[in-house]
């Protein structure tokens, strides 16, 4: 019989009192991740359910994740959860580990400088950060409390999760209010409260953590930057310190050649080298302008987009930039978005940029009246939008003020829904493939900002759900990141040094026909709401290109790249026949340059490598004669005598299959 830990008994009074009901409230179900469902106790923690499944997984439980949220083993577990066990095989085991970690940062701090007041200290993708004030530090520092954070490691300190009234956190936070305000605002609602002890010195935290501090194998800090308290530039700024932490050395290790390898791909560095993009600070923050370079780029991504999209039935359309804000009352972007507006008054009327495209392709569907045979009905646009995002969080081109989204909407009937949110998934997996790209696929449920009723949202992430399920896709669920007008699957690009980006999406969106009374004649000649679906395939130009000039360290496939091929006469004695095959090259549609300077063939070719060109082609005297090209690629392969029309002849295709590499000396 498998081991539990023993349960507070309950009173044989109450059992006696009414056996059916205490019979009915004395088992919940959870819902395992293989589907199989589980009944334990009422009350039962994620540590019980690992016990009640086998006392070996019992000990080896370190955290749990109910519905789609990591929290500590003594979580209590609510009937129809869906929980997984997390271990230290577990994906999230190393998440547990750098919330520790940061735990040992925070504690290592506080003995160097007492005088320090934590904010908060959260795990990430990478790492770890902790958000301190009241004393000063720079980079010099970091080596310092290093050697304290791996004295703390060493001395294997075991953690304790302890609970405390609400009001007797908030009388020993007296002297920081960052944790006051957490117990004030976050936690209102909760009676007592968690902190986590280790040696001689706890946090307020909610946990999971590691066992002990000795469990974090290698932790390194890395770099200092400021915030603002709670991401609000109106707040006070805080000393912001980023580290990483691992299981083992050789673990920390390759993060840290990966970290430098991302530096040197970073798309802001690169978009200097190659001239794609700037943001100057004369222009405004998080406001991009694209050079002749990057709008080549940014072009080829659009035409092929547009491709897609017609191929797929979809028909263009374009809204403004601006609309008076009683459209976004009706759309419900006022009320739940409004803080992200740039807002507007115009002749005393209030409008607003627009932060999405939706609410216009909604009312672009309203002007005409619909019969059910007319759907799915399929609008797309290249459409810029602006989001006021706090000037911290602005970086480079993955977060800016002004975007372009590849916005498509699509106006279904119900029975429709499955098969259209399917044609959407093989466009975006189209994408993917393309460009060579890996993602991660989850389900981003009801944030706690919305609008619909539960009915609604229930239908429409049970809907997601089964078409992700039926078809056998891998996803996780992220409970609270759906949009505010219904649930989403979303993409995260993986990059080439494992690297995830937020990318395409699709969301069902029963709220915003119901709010614009959106209506089609359906088959019984009666009026019936359509559901609309809101789908993108990169997400976003910007981010997508940033994406792209980090995974090919800006090496673009011959299709993309801003100059295609280079041509380097030998001498100026060749350089007419230089411009004849450039001429020759450019009516078939490539961008072509000749490299005129008058430099040594060795120095234009190194140029062109510094340039990150697919091609070059080298003519001289003998190349003149036969009427051939010497071709030389980005691998520095090369290959004489080559017939102008062979190498016109391979471009076309590799430029037509949309190639990753280019490929005619391979």
């Amino acid at each position: 019989m498998p081991c539990r830990r023993p349960k507070t008994l309950i009173p044989l009074v109450r059992l006696l009192s009414d056996m059916s009901e205490s019979d009915a409230q004395a088992d919940v179900t959870v819902v395992l991740p293989d589907g199989s469902q589980l009944s334990v106790p009422e009350g039962s923690t994620v540590e019980d359910v690992a016990y009640e499944i086998g006392p070996g997984l019992g000990r080896d439980t370190v955290a749990g994740v109910v519905d789609g949220e990591l929290v500590d083993k003594a979580a209590v577990v609510p009937d129809g959860a869906r929980l997984e066990i997390v271990t230290e095989d577990a994906d999230e085991y190393l998440q547990v580990l750098r919330h520790t970690a940061a735990h040992v940062f925070a504690q290592a701090l506080q003995r160097l400088y007492p005088e320090a007041k934590l904010a908060i200290g959260p795990p990430t993708d990478e790492g770890f950060y902790y958000d301190v004030t009241g004393v000063d530090l720079d980079e010099d520092d970091l080596a310092e409390i290093e050697d304290e954070m791996e004295r703390i490691v060493e001395a294997d300190y075991e953690l304790h999760r302890v609970e405390r009234p609400r009001e007797e956190a908030i009388e020993g936070y007296s002297d920081n209010r960052f944790k006051r305000e957490i117990l004030e605002d976050e936690a209102a609602d909760e009676e007592v409260v968690s902190f986590y002890v280790q040696d001689d010195w706890e946090d307020l935290c909610r946990g999971p953590h590691v066992e002990s501090t000795g469990e974090v194998g290698a932790v390194t800090l890395l770099n200092i930057s400021s915030a603002y308290w709670r991401g609000d530039e109106d707040n006070e700024t805080l000393t912001r310190v980023y580290g990483t932490a691992f299981e083992t050395e050789s673990d920390l290790e390759g993060y840290l050649e990966r970290r430098e390898e991302a530096k040197k791909r970073d798309h802001r560095k690169i978009g200097r080298e190659m001239n794609l993009f700037s943001i100057p600070t004369v222009t405004g923050p998080g406001l991009p302008l694209y050079h002749p370079n990057g709008k080549t780029v940014l072009r080829e991504l659009e035409e092929y987009a547009n491709e897609l999209n017609r191929d797929a039935g979809y028909e263009e359309v374009e809204t403004p930039h601006l609309f008076r804000t009683e459209l976004w009352k009706k759309s419900g972007h006022y009320d739940n978005y409004r803080d992200d507006m740039f807002l507007l008054d115009v002749n005393d009327e209030e409008y607003a940029l627009k932060p999405m495209n939706c609410p216009g392709h909604a009312t672009i569907f309203d002007q005409k009246s619909w019969s059910y045979r007319e759907l799915p009905k399929q609008y797309f646009e290249n459409g810029k939008v602006y989001r006021k995002e706090q000037r911290g969080e602005l970086s480079g081109l993955s977060r800016v003020w002004s975007f372009t989204i590849d916005d498509g909407h699509l106006f279904v009937r119900e029975d429709q829904i499955e098969g259209e949110v399917r044609q959407v998934m093989d466009l975006i997996f189209e994408v993917i493939e393309t460009f060579d790209l890996e993602v991660e696929v989850a389900l981003a449920t009801r944030p706690e900002k919305s609008v619909g009723s539960d009915e609604i949202w229930d239908s429409a992430e049970s809907q997601l759900r089964e078409v992700l399920e039926t078809d056998g896709y891998d996803y996780d669920l992220e409970p609270g990141d759906g949009a505010f007008y219904g649930p989403k699957i979303d993409f995260a690009f993986e990059d080439a040094l494992g690297r995830s980006w937020d990318g395409p999406t699709v969301q069902l969106d029963f709220n915003m026909p119901e709010r614009f009374d959106l209506t089609y004649t359906g088959e019984d000649n009666a009026e019936h709401r359509p559901v609309m679906i809101h789908r993108a395939l990169y997400g976003s130009y910007e981010r997508f290109f940033m994406v792209l000039i980090e995974h090919f360290d800006g090496n673009f496939p011959l299709w993309l790249a801003p100059e295609q091929v280079r041509i380097l006469p030998v001498s100026d004695e060749t350089l007419g026949y230089a411009h004849r095959v450039k001429n020759e090259l450019a009516e078939a549609g490539f961008r072509v340059e000749v490299e005129d300077r008058d430099w040594t063939v060795g120095r234009k070719i190194r140029a062109g490598h510094d340039d990150r060109l697919p091609y070059m082609l080298v003519v001289g005297p003998d190349e003149e004669e036969s009427g051939t090209v010497s071709v030389r690629d980005r691998f520095e392969r090369e290959k004489g005598d080559v017939e102008l029309e062979a190498f016109r002849s391979h471009l076309e295709t590799e430029r037509e299959e949309k190639r990753t590499e280019p490929d005619f000396l391979a």
